[in-house]
């Protein structure tokens, strides 16, 4: 989330005080000198752990969602507080007679069981300065619903998987939505705040990049309003996908990226790997992660290869959106280059180098 922490903070109450903040991100809350962390941390239904979905889904929820009500100059960040973890793991749960706010369906046929389709659920807080104190003045709800359904027939038994349809996808998540939003106005202090509600599709277990916010919506009162669709797209380069020929903008960037690899690869030999998870919207790229994995072992090879990668990204990557580049070997991080939206300098950042 790129929070800065400040030493002190800045002092809101006798209680409270916030971190600093980079630009275009959140401060955040401090309760008692500690940063105050979400109840329901880490709970998810143990049916996908493909982590690039985690890293998106937070992501996203703050970057894509949140930003377009709360503006990151008006508003605090604080992890969400009013969800607790066992709450959130009933929620997460299938809905029998001892765990009735199950949120996915009873088993069903061991043989040909019904699915987990709400895989996650997040609560962020936004807060603002009133009198001397911090004022909740919007929540946002991240849920994360799957795109496919692992299980087994019997006990010991082989893994199966069942794919879940766009169609199911966007009719779980907005049932899903509503009994969230039920729930959440039935706290007296949620009672009146302006809710955010965004819906997630998990990418499958074997991606190798996270999933995508699909919907989103605001509730002012008890029930769900009208949905506003997102058209995000996460894809590997340069491994060709219908992602990525679907339209000029992509393939021109997935062949400048195999330009990119290919240099590389040719000036320098011990090169292990060079991959990139891109992110369309409306079909347009927002943004690139690279990763170039080496078999460096001097400090003086990874100095040269920084440089060469700051110069080939020069060359051969897309202009004008943001792009980092991390170089890491078998024992850690070895250096990073990076340049953000808009800008066209080119930072870089080599560890252990004094």
């Amino acid at each position: 989330m790129g929070l800065a922490l400040a030493a002190c903070g800045n002092k809101k109450s006798n209680d409270y005080s916030t971190t600093g903040s980079a630009t275009g991100t959140y401060q955040a809350v401090i309760k008692d000198g500690h940063y105050r962390t979400s109840k329901a941390r880490g709970v998810a239904v143990q049916q996908n752990d493909n982590t690039y979905n985690q890293k998106s889904f937070e992501n996203g929820l703050i970057n894509i969602i949140a930003k377009k009500f709360f503006s990151t100059k008006s508003y605090i960040f604080q992890e969400g507080q009013y969800l607790d973890s066992g709450t959130v793991t009933n929620w997460l749960g299938r809905k029998t007679a001892k765990n009735p706010t199950g949120l996915n369906p009873a088993e069903g046929k061991k043989s040909d069981p019904n699915p987990l389709y709400v895989q996650q659920i997040e609560e962020q807080d936004y807060m603002q300065q009133s009198g001397g104190s911090l004022k909740l003045k919007g929540v946002v709800i991240g849920i994360g619903i799957n795109s496919e359904y692992q299980y087994q027939k019997k006990t010991d038994g082989p893994y199966y998987t069942k794919n879940i349809s766009n169609a199911e996808v966007q009719s779980e998540g907005k049932a899903a939505a509503a009994k969230v939003l039920k729930r959440l106005r039935a706290k007296p202090e949620l009672k009146n705040v302006p809710i955010v509600i965004a819906l997630y599709k998990q990418a499958g277990q074997d991606s190798l990049v996270g999933g995508t916010f699909f919907a989103y919506t605001k509730a002012s009162g008890n029930k769900i309003g009208s949905w506003t669709d997102l058209d995000y797209k996460n894809v590997v380069l340069p491994k060709a996908s219908s992602a990525a020929s679907a339209n000029s903008n992509s393939t021109g960037t997935s062949g400048a990226f195999s330009n990119f690899k290919s240099q590389i690869q040719n000036f320098f030999p011990n090169i292990s790997g060079v991959t990139a998870q891109a992110q369309y919207k409306d079909g347009t790229l927002q943004g690139m992660h690279v990763t170039v994995t080496t078999q460096f072992y001097s400090q003086t090879e990874i100095n040269s290869f920084t440089g060469y990668i700051v110069q080939a990204a020069k060359k051969y990557l897309p202009n004008g959106v943001s792009i980092d580049i991390k170089i890491q070997s078998d024992s850690g991080i070895q250096a990073v280059v990076y340049r953000d939206s808009g800008s066209s300098k080119w930072n870089s950042h080599v560890f252990g180098s004094y």
